[in-house]
């Protein structure tokens, strides 16, 4: 059966449905025939008029994903998990909001006008009275998760997804978003997606249980679940707390203990729902040596274990003379990283030596921060009142590179000045001196940088004399030094009087601090004078955490400032951010009839090619525009009047 034959059957069975109640090949549930019903008795829809996926407008899209914004940054990541598990079976994700417009979308780029035309899409409008019965729609309506598979469809176009919806809840229980996985292309068994359903149900419940916390970061919750050995990690049930015990919010495993009740609040209290008394809950964290206490439930008497999860605190000063060891707090150091662990590392050994006269070596791809964090090593020590002299091995000409480390005497050679010169190594004296891409020094001037270090004195060019210097010298490197070592391109000597000891700064796009480091070096930006104050959207951070980084910190200072120039009212948004960094940001499709001009040239000839008015009359910014005319390959002179 070919697929106008399908489409015609499957309108044929609905016109029976409506007629005479007649029970068609499908729905599989009683859920999905009331879904049909609203769709002919509600809304009004005809199936013998299939509709065409409707995309909303980019400044409608980034209304709907501005009402969402604190739970787009949260839901990001297991929303990239979850995708990372399906991509390969041909699925895509969806993210909606409480309207069925998705907010978010991850799919794969080569089908990318199959899925538009789909409505498998960022914008697409999944709404059950516009849609018809869907994952989505349906999910909305009927509130609670679902698999639309195949004929299920209301719409004839659709009879070939499968497309399955779980709900995801605030705090108080309100339908906050829906998570859809969906494939264009199904398997013909309904049983096929049992998994799918699992999988879907089961991500929804965890971005919804890390929105929860997010909310309550500053409360007390109360965490319990049926396995002892589970329950610091994946609790079931979540509950905020206040000083009395008083329930303020619950997830929505947590809100079915609560007696059936919709709402929290009301005077609900852990006291009432457990067996306990309040000095139970909060000597949870001492009476036990793993923090769990067993608690039994009043009404069905089932044992749950808890743990408490505390709000935030201020990290507390320390008086007196700071000790030195790892724990310090040292903000020089402390700015620099947040829960990265490979990062937190490296800056509790440089807290340790930050104030010893040991030659530190710090290793990092191009970009990763290496002169950075030499400056924050040098702030926080006690040589801070003396100067850092940072100096690129790479970048100074071989011709000059002497004169310029070493100094040179008065005459010491033609075009020298009348005075002499003070080379950078004694300019560091009493402070720190930063030798970065030390690999590519040259091999001579390797054996005087050695003598330097061993010696503790220079011998300026045309001098007689040796002058003292005392300075801390730091070395960084992209380069392996060993393989240098073993091609004889850098002394061995010099290696080990370099390394101390060895800082390894790790590349952006391994950092499990990504959204610190953004964040950081924006607000560093701004509060340098660089860039005027702008807010990231939860789309533009989506954008720079899913891009590789190949440039590091360094590239993202390039992309941050690119898209503070083009943003407007204060704002970045995906749309304002390097072409590199961006995927997915396409044209609008033609959505008329077919033909030869697309929808952006004929809107440049509408708008005689005022790139202004064509950006208002897609609802997006001047920059994507550009980028749209590029990937076209549409030069304005070209377009005819």
């Amino acid at each position: 059966m070919n697929t106008q034959q399908a489409q015609r059957r499957h309108i044929d069975a609905i016109l029976r449905y409506a007629d005479d109640g007649s029970p068609p090949e499908s729905p599989g549930s009683e859920l999905i025939g009331r879904s049909w019903t609203r769709c002919l008795r509600d809304y009004g829809l005809d199936p013998s008029r299939p509709r065409s996926a409707r995309i909303v407008t980019q400044q409608t899209l980034r209304e709907h994903q501005d009402s969402v914004d604190e739970f787009l940054s949260v839901a990001r990541a297991g929303v990239e998990q979850l995708y990372g598990m399906i991509a390969r079976l041909g699925y895509v994700l969806l993210l909606t909001d409480h309207r069925g417009i998705t907010v978010q979308y991850l799919g794969d780029q080569r089908s990318d006008r199959r899925l538009r035309k789909a409505g498998l899409y960022l914008g697409a409008d999944w709404s059950e009275p516009y849609a018809g019965t869907c994952a989505v729609g349906t999910c909305i309506q009927e509130n609670q998760a679902l698999t639309c598979h195949r004929i299920d469809h209301f719409d004839a176009t659709h009879i070939g997804l499968t497309c399955t919806s779980a709900p995801i809840r605030d705090p108080s229980g309100k339908l906050l978003a829906v998570l859809d996985i969906s494939a264009l292309d199904s398997p013909q068994a309904r049983h096929s997606q049992t998994f799918a359903l699992h999988l879907t149900q089961l991500y929804a419940r965890m971005i919804e249980d890390a929105y929860f916390l997010r909310r309550y970061r500053n409360q007390t919750v109360f965490r319990c679940d049926a396995s002892r050995e589970f329950v610091q990690v994946n609790g079931q049930y979540l509950f905020a707390i206040d000083d009395e015990g008083g329930i303020g919010a619950a997830n929505t495993a947590g809100r079915s203990l609560l007696d059936g009740r919709p709402e929290t609040g009301d005077g609900a209290s852990l006291t009432q729902l457990f067996d306990c008394r309040l000095r139970d809950i909060w000597s949870i964290p001492y009476d036990q040596d793993d923090q769990v206490r067993a608690f039994r439930l009043r009404q069905s008497g089932e044992t749950l274990f808890a743990a408490l999860i505390q709000p935030r605190a201020p990290v507390p000063t320390t008086a007196g003379k700071p000790r030195e060891h790892s724990e310090d707090v040292v903000p020089e150091l402390d700015r620099l990283a947040a829960d990265d662990p490979v990062m937190r590392r490296t800056l509790g050994l440089a807290k340790r030596l930050r104030n010893r006269d040991v030659g530190l070596l710090i290793l990092g791809e191009t970009g990763t921060g290496k002169e950075v964090l030499a400056r924050a090593i040098h702030a926080a020590s006690h040589r801070s009142r003396g100067a850092f002299v940072a100096i690129n091995c790479a970048a100074i000409p071989e011709s000059l590179i002497e004169s310029e480390l070493f100094g040179y005497v008065a005459g010491a050679f033609t075009g020298a000045r009348a005075r002499g010169m003070r080379g950078l190594i004694q300019q560091a004296d009493g402070g720190t001196l930063f030798l970065d891409e030390i690999g590519d020094m040259p091999l001579p001037l390797q054996t005087r940088l050695l003598r330097v270090l061993a010696e503790g004195e220079i011998l300026p060019i045309g001098a007689d004399r040796p002058v003292r210097v005392n300075c801390r010298v730091i070395a960084a490197t992209h380069q392996d030094l060993g393989e240098r070592i073993a091609h004889g391109q850098f002394r061995e000597d010099l290696y080990y009087r370099l390394n101390g000891a060895t800082l390894r700064l790790p590349p952006l796009r391994r950092r499990a601090d990504r959204p610190h480091v953004i964040r950081s070096v924006l607000d560093t930006l701004v509060a340098q004078g660089r860039l005027s104050a702008v807010r990231l959207r939860a789309d533009a951070m989506s954008a720079l955490l899913a891009y590789d980084w190949p440039g590091n910190i360094r590239q993202l200072v390039n992309a941050l400032a690119f898209a503070e120039a083009t943003c407007e009212g204060g704002e970045i948004t995906a749309n304002d951010l390097p072409e590199e960094c961006v995927s997915g940001c396409l044209p609008p499709a033609d959505d008329g009839p077919a033909g030869d001009e697309s929808p952006l040239r004929r809107a440049l000839r509408a708008e005689q090619g005022n790139i202004s008015a064509v950006a208002r009359r897609f609802g997006v910014s001047r920059p994507t525009v550009y980028r749209w005319l590029a990937r076209e390959g549409i030069a304005l002179r070209r377009l005819p009047g």
